[in-house]
């Protein structure tokens, strides 16, 4: 059996413990092995390196030098590395070698809670497949994204709350590589109802199957 740990905690807004909840119920229908852990410490423990996937849900917080090296060290190592929105988009700010295992770092989300739409870029991969472009209503995440992400879904800034990033094309579900690990993100999911959306919902589910060893 595949082995997951999810790690939530850090800033309340985005329901972490929630989060860690649905997140854990869909690995577990995946037919993983689910551990939940509710500190940074369980980042520095060395058996991270036998897992299949690491969950990190923990907006706005620190690692140890310790936690961050051993982290990246495990997914350069092979462990599957996959999130959503600020919980592993912007998790550790201060952190860089976590940013560059990610593929990119929340900066920005214009109007807050808005409508946007999201456009499938990526139609024949599993992990899109049978998803059309569809509607949305959470933060629209303004993101600086590493050009080597393999992009499968974008959105376009209308420019109505910040004019000057009007039809920016910005990702908003990658994958990709970090070391011998597979990475994945989806900017999608600022509250735990939005796990109830079948889009955002199928494509986590599909995503982090997909990162995990």
């Amino acid at each position: 059996m595949r082995q997951a740990l999810i790690v939530w905690g850090g800033w309340e807004g985005h329901e972490p413990g929630q989060g860690a909840r649905a997140v854990k119920a869909l690995l577990e229908e995946e037919g993983f092995g689910v551990r939940v852990e509710t500190t940074t410490a369980a980042f520095a423990d060395p058996a991270l390196a036998e897992l299949s996937l690491i969950v990190p849900i923990y907006t706005m917080s620190k690692l140890t030098k310790d936690e961050e090296r051993n982290l990246t060290k495990a997914v350069e190592g092979g462990v599957g590395l996959g999130g959503y929105h600020g919980g592993m988009g912007d998790a550790f700010r201060e952190s860089t070698d976590y940013q560059f295992m990610c593929g990119g770092q929340w900066v920005a989300h214009p109007g807050n809670i808005i409508d946007y739409r999201v456009n499938v870029t990526r139609r024949n991969d599993p992990i899109m497949s049978g998803i059309d472009d569809f509607s949305y209503r959470s933060e629209q995440y303004y993101m600086h994204v590493d050009p080597a992400n393999e992009v499968l879904a974008t959105t376009t800034f209308s420019g109505d709350h910040a004019p000057w990033i009007g039809g920016v094309v910005m990702p908003v579900v990658w994958k990709r590589r970090h070391g011998q690990g597979k990475v994945f993100y989806s900017s999608l999911g600022h509250a735990a109802a939005e796990f109830e959306v079948p889009q955002m919902r199928t494509i986590l589910r599909r995503g982090l199957a997909w990162a995990a060893r």
